[in-house]
């Protein structure tokens, strides 16, 4: 008897159906992204690649080690995006009508979205948690490795090396099976004016790659060095130079050949913080380092999530809207993650809380929307759209009134420019007002009302005023009569006092 009989058999034709729809904008997306990626980091690679003179292996060798962090951002907005233009495309279709009208729901069709964003998920976290640490690592050894091969190659027999900076090698022969170097002479000019002379029978070089820097061991031979108007000369039968390797080795702001706390494991990074105090600065560092390549995976399976609600929002014969939203809801996130982690440097929050709060808000909402969109509702609610859209409604005409004058003022300005100065004649800027452009002193006429102004008034530049008079008395001839204000101006000057009477 079978005990699962009362279980219904699952779609898997379907199921099918829609991983292929989402994984094939996946792969598209996922290379166009990190082809984006590539030629943004390539041209700062490019300045080491000439330096060390790297063959076309060791450069994609090199390069391949960028890849898992170039991954850790490009697929869950791959995986985003994919999700979305797989939806859009579905719902403008009508096939998403078509699932409804067969009685398929779509919470009947989160299964295989779920299943492809947590593959894609775990796969950001392999990178994260395994694959950076481990790239850093071979990163650093391999640079060190190809300044030592060029440095190798550049010492030769009866010539003078130069490619160690300071230190200047020459090495008389060169044994071709064991490469042990015969009647050596280095010249040290590190921290001094005077060189300080070595001479040895035999020598040989070797590198330390944790510390970065290469040794040059010399054996039977003397050291002369200056010492004002003396030399002092020192027999051995055993030397060393340490000397530190200046790699070119900036990438994009980021010296690859430095081993931060980034390249340590998982398991080292809790040590590290256990050891040194968990709430001091290292310890935090080493925290959030440790909580970054899980909040990062996790938040790549909450986005692909996020575009499902988004994709469903396409409608026959209309542009999605889905995907600028999707790069907004992307960007968010991000700057979230970057606030959360701000705040795990600086604040006295667990740095757990500082990393995983961004994570749980956007699964917050992503399971809302979710809601929204499998009970047919508008993704923001009624309740919060339309205060929303009456305080834009307030907010945006006075905002496109003012860019409307800050535009058109500077233009009018331009266009009206030549057309005053040839009204302006040899009067001066001080001479002239504002916009009906009258002279200074005169008598100002408002055609509209009949009113006129004398020097003083308030309304004398006002916009109506268009007419200009020698003096008040030619003003009222032509009908026009004073205001208020400048009554009373001419009754206290006196001496005009009879033009009003007239």
């Amino acid at each position: 008897m079978n005990r699962f009989a009362h279980f219904p058999p699952l779609p898997l034709l379907l199921y099918s159906y829609l991983a292929t729809e989402i994984l094939a904008p996946f792969f598209a997306s996922f290379l166009i992204l990190n082809s984006v990626f590539f030629l943004v980091k390539l041209i700062p690679f490019l300045n080491v690649v000439l330096e060390l003179n790297i063959g076309f292996g060791d450069f994609v060798r090199l390069f391949s080690y960028l890849f898992p962090n170039m991954f850790l951002y490009s697929m869950p907005m791959a995986a985003m995006m994919a999700v979305i233009i797989a939806f859009s495309r579905l719902s403008s279709d009508t096939e998403i009508l078509a699932f409804k009208a067969n009685g398929i729901s779509i919470y009947a069709i989160l299964p295989p979205v779920i299943l492809v964003s947590l593959a894609i998920a775990l796969i950001t976290g392999y990178f994260s948690v395994k694959l950076i640490p481990t790239g850093e690592i071979a990163m650093n050894q391999l640079m060190f490795q190809l300044a030592k091969e060029k440095i190798d190659k550049g010492i030769k027999e009866n010539a003078f090396t130069e490619a160690l900076g300071d230190v200047v090698v020459y090495v008389e022969s060169i044994d071709p099976e064991t490469g042990q170097w015969l009647n050596v002479w280095v010249s040290d000019m590190r921290d001094q004016k005077i060189p300080s002379i070595t001479m040895a029978k035999s020598g040989s070089m070797v590198g330390d790659t944790k510390k970065m820097q290469v040794t040059i061991i010399l054996e039977n031979g003397s050291l002369n060095r200056p010492d004002g108007t003396y030399a002092q000369t020192v027999t051995f039968d055993r030397y060393q130079i340490n000397i530190p390797l200046h790699i070119p080795s900036v990438i994009d702001g980021t010296d690859v050949t430095r081993l931060s706390i980034s390249a340590m494991p998982m398991k080292q990074l809790q040590q590290t913080a256990t050891k040194v105090g968990r709430k001091t600065k290292e310890g935090r560092e080493a925290l959030i380092h440790y909580h970054k390549r899980l909040v990062l995976p996790m938040g790549c399976f909450i986005l692909s999530l996020l575009g499902l609600p988004l994709g469903l929002q396409a409608r026959a014969g209309k542009s999605a809207i889905g995907i600028p939203l999707g790069l907004a809801g992307f960007i968010l996130y991000y700057v979230l993650f970057t606030v959360g982690k701000n705040l795990a440097e600086t604040s006295l929050l667990p740095v757990w809380v500082s990393m995983w709060f961004p994570n749980l808000i956007f699964l917050v909402f992503v399971l809302f929307l979710l809601r929204q969109t499998a009970n047919e509702q508008p993704l923001i609610p009624s309740t919060i759209c339309n205060p929303c859209i009456a305080l834009l409604a307030r907010l945006l005409p006075p905002i496109k009134e003012k860019l409307r004058l800050w535009i058109h003022l500077p233009v009018k300005k331009i266009i009206a420019g030549p057309a005053l100065n040839m009204r302006r004649y040899n009067q001066t800027r001080e001479e002239l007002l504002g916009p009906g452009h009258l002279t200074v002193g005169t008598v100002h006429g408002n055609a509209k009302d009949m009113s006129c102004h004398l020097p003083g008034c308030e309304s004398y530049s006002c916009r109506h005023c268009t007419i200009e008079f020698k003096n008040m008395q030619i003003a009222m001839q032509a009908g026009f009569t004073p205001c208020n204000a400048c009554k009373a101006i001419l009754e206290k000057e006196g001496g005009n006092g009879d033009v009003l009477n007239k």
